[in-house]
């Protein structure tokens, strides 16, 4: 580790100073020959762009430092292109295909520079604004489920969807927003992503151990969202406003936009707000306390030279959100709320909730409050021939979950978790055509209990640090990759002591210990130490044809639920139990896929097999009589076991698009998972055991669209889509004390129509209306967590736990300016 800061300051301390070259060029449809007006073009490392003019012409001004630059052309309707430009050539005419499949598509996430995705030995799918924009989910991350094979979401209702790459999920998955590892308990079932989701510029999700590039907590791959970054350049303050509802919770939701970039300064302000009322379905009628309220803003300041540029961020985000039980009436299957506290509450005898309260967008006291605050500065700059990365940041999450019906005002659980994020890349210069990447980044946490009646985790200090060497080696059609990384993890927590509160009769924190004291919590201290390693192959069998090998191992230190937690989460409805004893999970992974991109259709197929030791997982508790124990107000008990374990499957994309049927696609994405606990004594017993928890069944999408494109003055195009979302039975469950059950298998009919209008000569205004669950039908994902919401072992209509959302009807308008 020292070695690497040493030669970090040794580098950084070069100074070469150096000229701009300014690259002239034509954009032109590759088929017509006709020019694209107001095309995007953006140098490889985001440093600078521009926009063509109506005639398809742009100049930019580049490092003449650099050998063999690279930029990105965009333009709506067509393929994202990169380019890569001469060192002896200024003047140049680009041509764009109007295919939405792109094996140049660029992508930055990881340890080294920016790269083709054809040249990505790891699994990496881009998801763009556009496909985001057509989208009309709850939320950003159901948004990429449809887009992405392989990924799915843990759903506790509409608005909380938690990340599963290939059957992993929570702490496993690391959510990067522009770059900073999002830090906000996320260990819980019912803790969302707090992100803006109507401002991101592009997704990409990494799919496969990343530890080599962010250390722990990327065991199962990541999800990078990039948010919108004026790049034009050309000192005009442009904007957007975005409007969507949505009928089945009545969701209505507003956001804006302005940018402004000149050649050195850059400057965006963005902002949103979003209000629902419960949703609802044929099955449980309205579902109560499934609303929320979400509030969203955030400013760009930054400053751009010849060698690069200074982005200072600062966002803001609170989110109102209701907290569902599920309880009911026994026999009307009404929905029932809490009114009592602990000893006079009896889940069985709550009162009927009436249908103005389920028809409301007044939330229930009974309640999750979550703000989460970032401040951080992301860098990039030219060194010579080399580059050098930078980022720097502060975040605080603030988690309130109010479940005292008597005492509204009063958290059962209040967490406030602070986070300091750092890292710092160093790109040396290309040698024998390999690329040398030299890496360090970490954080340090410090969470805390503040005025609560509930305690499942004890405050506690983190502090990570992991440095990293990573080599890129590219020679005709081949392209090698790998690297190696070391991490170290600090864990403290601190002895809790509680005390009966006099007043209100709940528990809270005792400043010392005394006779009236109970200890929750034993302070202790933990160091965990891993390494990951990644090698990897692409070779180019043909220009259309790219083959893929990787093999990586990753590392994962226990989070702070999985080793200390001890009560309950009042969100979750359940009690967890920990384990000190826990020690780092290791995976090692292998991949191959073969992707191809032909004129009439793109293909895509990818196996992976990943072997898991010392894998933690929750496994609910019973009694003697093998019984789920549960409390008088319907709270489970889980706790954490260690096991190895193992996962695979296979994920295949077609995107057939005839040349004779200009604008038409079919396009399916199809994933299949299995998961096993390899622990001996469950060998051989099915459900009784020997499968893991939360494994996706198969699952197909598979959608059609035609896009008809109209030379009029006023409408420039109208699309049209049909989709299948089928989702198989998943009879491989883990059904040991009733942790899970099986799922039926469904499939949901999704319908949509969109225009584009021409308001302005330059400007386009999207209005798309989209139809989700057009039969209505009722329907249980096996990864909704409100399947589980049933207090009752018979019920009169054979239907148990809460439904997913039936139809819902959603427009949404875009209208830049």
């Amino acid at each position: 580790m020292k070695l690497l800061l040493y030669a970090f300051l040794i580098l950084i301390s070069c100074r070469i100073t150096s000229q701009n070259r300014i690259i002239k060029g034509v954009i032109k449809d590759i088929k017509t020959n006709q020019p694209l007006p107001y095309c995007n073009i953006t140098s490889l490392n985001k440093a600078t762009g521009t926009t063509a003019n109506s005639n398809g012409k742009f100049s930019i001004e580049l490092p003449s430092t650099i050998n063999n630059q690279k930029i990105i052309i965009s333009y709506i309707g067509y393929q994202t292109d990169t380019f890569e430009l001469s060192n002896a050539k200024d003047d140049y005419t680009f041509l764009l295909k109007s295919s939405e499949e792109n094996l140049n598509e660029i992508v930055v996430t990881g340890v080294s520079k920016a790269t083709l995705i054809r040249e990505n030995p790891i699994s990496i799918i881009n998801v763009s604004s556009k496909s985001l924009d057509k989208s009309a989910e709850s939320n950003i991350i159901d948004a990429l489920v449809k887009n992405v094979p392989g990924l799915n979401a843990v759903k506790t209702g509409p608005n909380i969807s938690k990340p599963f790459i290939r059957g992993l999920g929570y702490n496993r998955v690391l959510t990067l927003y522009d770059g900073i590892r999002q830090e906000g308990q996320q260990w819980g079932d019912e803790h969302g992503i707090e992100v803006d989701g109507y401002n991101m510029q592009r997704v990409e999700v990494i799919k496969g151990p990343a530890s080599l590039m962010y250390g722990s907590d990327a065991l199962a791959g990541v999800i990078s969202m990039i948010p919108y970054t004026p790049n034009e350049k050309d000192s005009v303050i442009r904007g957007s406003f975005l409007s969507e509802y949505q009928s089945n919770n009545g969701l209505i939701g507003n956001g804006l936009r302005l940018g402004y970039s000149s050649a050195h300064w850059i400057l965006a302000l963005r902002g949103n707000f979003r209000i629902a009322k419960n949703y609802q379905n044929t099955i449980d009628g309205r579902v109560h306390n499934t609303g929320f309220q979400e509030t969203n803003a955030s400013a760009l300041f930054g400053y751009t030279s010849n060698k690069g540029f200074t982005h200072l961020n600062i966002t803001l985000y609170d989110n109102l959100q209701g907290i569902p039980d599920g309880s009911r009436d026994s026999l009307t299957r009404k929905f029932t709320k809490q009114i009592h506290e602990v000893d006079l509450d009896d889940i069985k005898n709550r009162p009927i909730v009436s249908d103005n309260e389920l028809n409301s967008y007044q939330l229930s006291p009974l309640q999750q409050h979550i703000q989460h605050y970032r401040l951080y500065s992301t860098n990039h700059y030219q060194i010579g021939k080399s580059e050098l990365d930078a980022v720097i940041g502060f975040q605080q999450n603030k988690r309130r979950e109010y479940n005292h019906p008597t005492h509204a005002n009063q958290a059962g659980l209040y967490v406030v978790l602070n986070t300091f994020n750092y890292g710092l890349r160093y790109h040396l210069p290309v040698f024998l055509n390999i690329e040398t990447t030299l890496g360090i980044n970490g954080m340090y946490q410090y969470n805390k209990s503040k005025n609560a009646t509930d305690f499942p985790i004890p405050d506690y200090s983190l502090w990570d640090i992991g440095g990293y060497i990573f080599e890129k080696w590219k020679c005709n059609k081949w392209t090698i990759s790998g690297g190696v990384r070391y991490d170290t993890r600090i864990l403290n927590t601190e002895n809790l002591y509680l005390i009966t509160n006099p007043t209100t009769g709940f528990m809270m924190q005792s400043t010392s210990e005394n006779v009236n004291t109970t200890l929750q919590f034993i302070a202790f201290n933990k160091t965990f130490n891993g390494t990951s390693l990644s090698i990897g192959s692409t070779y180019q069998i043909s220009d259309k044809i790219s083959l893929k090998l990787n093999v990586a191992k990753g590392y994962r230190a226990p989070s702070i639920t999985e080793i200390a937690s001890n009560g309950l989460d009042p969100g979750a409805h359940i009690i967890y139990l920990g384990n000190k004893n826990f020690v780092p999970e290791f995976s090692l992974q292998e991949d191959i896929g073969i992707s191809g991109n032909f004129k009439d259709i793109a293909v895509s197929v990818s196996l992976f097999n990943n072997s898991i030791e010392n894998y933690i997982y929750l496994s609910q508790l019973a009694d003697t009589q093998g019984n789920p124990i549960i409390s008088s107000q319907g709270n489970k008990t889980f706790q954490y076991q260690q096991a190895k374990a193992q996962l695979y499957g296979v994920e295949a994309t077609v995107d057939i698009h005839p040349r004779l049927m200009k604008g038409f696609h079919l396009n399916s994405n199809f994933s299949w998972i299995y998961g096993f606990n390899m622990k001996q004594a469950y060998s051989g017993k099915g459900i009784n055991g020997e499968y893991l928890p939360f494994i996706p069944p198969l699952k197909l999408v598979t959608t059609i669209t035609q896009e008809i494109k109209i030379k009029q003055k006023t409408l420039s195009a109208i699309n049209f889509k049909i989709e299948f979302d089928y989702n198989a039975s998943q009879n491989r469950y883990l059904a040991l004390y009733e942790t899970e059950t099986a799922t039926a298998g469904y499939c949901l009919f999704n319908g949509a129509f969109g225009i584009d209008i021409h308001y302005t000569k330059k400007q386009i205004l999207q209005l798309q209306l989209q139809v989700n669950n057009i039969l209505d039908l009722a329907y249980q994902s096996n990864l909704s967590r409100l399947k589980y919401s049933e207090n009752y072992l018979k019920s009169p209509t054979n239907k148990y736990g809460i439904f997913g959302m039936g139809r819902n009807i959603c427009l949404k308008l875009i209208l830049p300016f």
